[in-house]
């Protein structure tokens, strides 16, 4: 099975994904971790990839869709996928469709994680990162003991620019304005699954397992 899993930042999608892979023994391929290794092990695609980040230029698709299928052509990913992070637009999406069929392969599910967009803004806004062993809190959900102040070594707790909240909002307005046509693409072609993501993590997981399982019935 091979799944594509959607969500805005916030909603949770990498901690379902470690739960998905491990419950149908399917390869977690983040785009961002592929990116950050090809970087790192300067391969083909990755100095095409920085070429283009130097110069403040957007990774073409036909370089990002070409790393990925790179990723699910070796041996571990013979018993599916679960995408996350990928695709990001619709032509992305059209392009793996594409990409896909040339090896013999589809997309089978779309898992959409929704999430309110006031419950991303608190849960994005809240985060506070610690200035020297980068251990992040929250000021909701897991707090520091003392306030502004890691429990793990002492440092001073901040927060990133991009987590504050007039950008968190820029960021989902940006993520919805693509989303949105991906999640119509998927649907037209009934693939589409929506999962209620303002649950606690075990029932968003149930809630998401239960239905790839009645899907694929």
């Amino acid at each position: 099975m091979n799944i594509v899993l959607l969500g805005a930042p916030g909603a949770g999608k990498g901690t379902q994904a470690t739960v998905l892979s491990k419950t149908f023994g399917i390869v977690h391929v983040a785009s961002g971790d592929l990116f950050r290794r090809a970087l790192e092990e300067k391969t083909e695609l990755g100095l095409k990839a920085r070429s283009f980040m130097e110069k403040g230029e957007l990774v073409p698709d036909e370089v990002t869709i070409s790393m990925v299928l790179e990723r699910i052509r070796k041996p571990d990913c013979r018993k599916g996928v679960l995408f996350d992070g990928f695709p990001r637009t619709l032509s992305q999406a059209q392009a793996l469709d594409s990409r896909l069929a040339g090896e013999r392969k589809i997309v089978d599910r779309a898992v959409y994680i929704e999430v309110p967009e006031d419950e991303l803004v608190k849960r994005l806004s809240g985060r506070w990162i610690c200035r020297k062993c980068q251990t992040p809190y929250h000021e909701v959900s897991s707090p520091p003991a003392v306030a502004g102040r890691c429990d793990a070594c002492g440092g001073e707790l901040y927060q990133r620019a991009d987590d504050k909240e007039e950008t968190v909002r820029e960021r989902l307005k940006v993520f919805f304005s693509q989303t949105v046509p991906i999640v119509d693409y998927y649907d037209r072609q009934g693939k589409l699954v929506r999962v209620d993501g303002n649950l606690k993590i075990d029932e968003v997981s149930a809630g998401i397992i239960k239905a790839l399982r009645v899907e694929s019935v």
